[in-house]
């Protein structure tokens, strides 16, 4: 275990800023979001979750695709990616990188999205385990363990010290770059820390969700459950779930004319919306209870089906703070599947 004085997080920053680039949780007006670091900028590393979660870093909100452009009957095509360089990416909880896993399992399979594979090579991801997590966080149910992340190194933060371990050749190599700033200890503090968390998680409003209802075997009756209508009642399809969401990969692609061709480019899109999946001859989910049922259905028993158990969800809480109706995935879990006994 290496540690790092607080009073020399600055200067690391910009060690590894300007090697690599390095993009860190900051505050703006109020909110806190991942931007890259320049100094100046706020940190908040005690910031549990940024309102947006890292997911921006290898899927954007909105990505150029390509471009064409016509000389009378002639077409070309031209490739508008740039290289990706290396970066780092500092302070990602372990909710949002078990959601990590969960993107990569769709745009790294075959056919490989080679938009997000190009920024997952490039990014050192430098997780931070949690020490106060909030009522709203229930990552344990999905078999998260907050106080101790994976990634390419791990770290944990106190009053006065940064501590970092180094999981992965990555990982090793950005404690290579930063060796002037690190030193040998906090082995006993850690653990102190990993057990106080431990001891908060357990006591957690929703530590004791019950999943064990949402199986592929219990599909169609799950489906079929007549709490979706009541469930579903007061939503209004905003789709601010599926935007804070780190796991949510649905997207739109769309062509945009400009001056000298056209820019085809892909933005995020919601299965909340009514014109989701819309074609020539209508929509094929055409209430909005039959897409609210789509989003809890693929999270908690389609996507966990196909990928041998893995939610589609880890517990990050973030739509639990941001819906205007309070529905969530947890009144999901607790009218459908229950909650265990204490």
């Amino acid at each position: 275990m290496l540690r790092i004085a607080k009073e020399k997080l600055n200067a690391l920053y910009a060690k590894i800023n300007e090697s690599m680039g390095l993009f860190i949780p900051v505050k703006r007006a109020g909110e806190v979001n991942y931007e890259i670091w320049k100094e100046g900028k706020e940190v908040s590393l005690e910031t549990l979750k940024t309102v947006k979660s890292p997911k921006n870093m290898f899927f954007p909100s909105t990505e150029n695709m390509m471009k064409f452009k016509t000389e009378g009957k002639a077409l070309e095509i031209v490739d508008v990616r740039d290289e990706k360089k290396p970066f780092v990416l500092f302070g990602v909880k372990a909710c949002d990188y078990k959601a990590i896993e969960v993107l990569d399992k769709v745009f790294l399979a075959d056919p490989v999205d080679t938009f997000y594979q190009a920024r997952r090579e490039a990014t050192t991801i430098v997780t931070l385990a949690c020490s106060r997590p909030e009522e709203s966080c229930f990552c344990g149910v999905f078999g998260i363990d907050a106080t101790s992340p994976l990634g390419d190194a791990t770290s944990w933060l106190d009053e006065s010290y940064l501590y970092v371990q180094a999981n992965t050749e990555k990982g090793e190599a950005l404690i290579a770059l930063i060796k002037e700033f690190v030193e040998e200890g906090g082995d006993a503090e850690v653990k102190a820390q990993q057990e106080k968390t431990t001891e908060i998680l357990k006591k957690l409003p929703f530590a004791q969700l019950d999943l064990s209802r949402f199986k592929p075997e219990n599909l169609n009756e799950l489906f079929e459950a007549p709490q979706w209508e009541e469930l579903s009642e007061a939503c209004l399809g905003c789709g601010t779930c599926t935007f804070v969401c780190p796991t949510c990969q649905c997207f739109d692609i769309r062509d945009f004319k400009t001056h000298d061709g056209v820019i085809r480019y892909r933005c995020w899109d919601s299965c909340m919306y009514s014109d989701f999946t819309l074609m020539a001859h209508g929509n094929s989910r055409t209430t909005q209870m039959q897409r609210f049922r789509q989003r809890f259905m693929h999270k908690l028993v389609y996507y966990p089906s196909q990928n041998d158990g893995l939610y589609s969800c880890v517990g990050c809480g973030r739509c639990v703070n941001k819906c205007p109706q309070n529905l969530n995935i947890v009144k999901v879990i607790k009218t459908l599947g229950g909650k265990k006994n204490d």
